[in-house]
């Protein structure tokens, strides 16, 4: 399989970066993870948006354009054959230590590579009858400059997805210090009760004056939010507390890769008795409201998969 590699295709067997790229050296990168579908990248410019603007907002390069950057991507899934694709976009900031970099923050040519791939699959039952979810030991830090954003420094999310994966979980949802659930390891969250739709509000929703959220604004996101609004369904932008999530009516999650994610069941870490061993935990099953897939999961889902055929069928 050929990969896209600072301006030229290469073998993956033979694509290399330097022992002093950025991404080795200090784990600086961002990265987007984007669905094809009909030959076309669903929302290709969107992705590049994003990227661009983290990449100026954190300082990792002003040198990134979007009209290279997405007929890259293009002629990348163009090389593959692959007419539905996962595709990843990976930019570093380099060769350099950016420790010895000082003030000039940007001035070196950022490493660009693009990966398309065979898209993921995922069981039919996962959407059919949705999964089961745990909340992540730790805490999003909402003070991170990095939060918000999909930089290549993943380790602790891919690892507790892993754990997750162990107890029969399909997702670890995040909470930040004050107990409000943000989001997934990989994926955007939202829950239905009473017929509202809920979602904690990403980077750049904030009012002036408010802290920036620290919340990636998934692409699969703004489309779903798109969809609910157009079929007249309130949408707000709230995070919900612990206790909220376990009262909501439906859930389900959104990323790229699973459009929308039905979640059908909560696991929670339950300490049995007072005098109970402090590492003896177990985890109590909490169904989702009827413990099925919701009715307004399933038309979301539906009607989001309806504007993606659309939007990559036209091209």
């Amino acid at each position: 399989m050929d990969v896209w590699l600072n301006g030229a295709f290469v073998s993956d067997a033979q694509a290399a970066v330097g022992v002093f790229d950025a991404s080795v050296q200090h784990a600086v990168g961002l990265f987007e993870t984007m669905a094809a579908r009909n030959g076309n990248v669903f929302r290709l410019d969107r992705h590049v948006d994003r990227l661009i603007s983290s990449a100026r907002h954190l300082a990792l390069t002003e040198r990134l354009q979007p009209e290279p950057l997405a007929q890259a991507v293009n002629n990348a899934l163009e090389r593959s054959e692959l007419k539905d694709a996962r595709i990843r976009l990976t930019v570093t900031g380099g060769d350099l230590n950016m420790l010895r970099q000082g003030a000039e923050g940007g001035a070196n040519d950022p490493t660009v590579l693009v990966v398309p791939q065979p898209p993921t699959p995922y069981p039919e039952q996962f959407f059919s009858a949705g999964v089961d979810v745990i909340m992540a030991p730790g805490r999003v830090n909402p003070w991170s400059t990095a939060a918000g954003h999909k930089t290549i420094d993943y380790w602790e999310r891919i690892r507790t997805l892993q754990q997750a994966a162990t107890v029969g979980a399909g997702e670890a949802l995040w909470a930040d210090p004050a107990a409000r659930v943000l989001s997934g390891c990989v994926s955007n969250l939202f829950i239905v009760r009473d017929g509202v739709l809920y979602t904690p509000p990403a980077r750049g929703e904030q009012d002036r004056g408010e802290d920036v959220p620290p919340v990636l604004p998934g692409i699969t996101r703004e489309a779903l939010i798109e969809v609910a609004t157009a079929a007249g369904i309130n949408v707000q932008r709230t995070a919900p507390g612990v206790d909220e999530l376990l009262q909501a009516d439906e859930v389900f999650l959104t990323n790229s890769s699973w459009q929308v994610l039905p979640v059908t069941g909560l696991l929670m870490r339950v300490r049995e008795g007072e005098d109970a061993d402090p590492d003896d935990v177990k985890l109590h099953r909490k169904p989702v409201g009827d413990g099925e897939v919701g009715a307004l999961t399933a038309d979301l889902r539906t009607g989001l998969l309806t504007v993606i055929e659309r939007e990559t069928t036209e091209g």
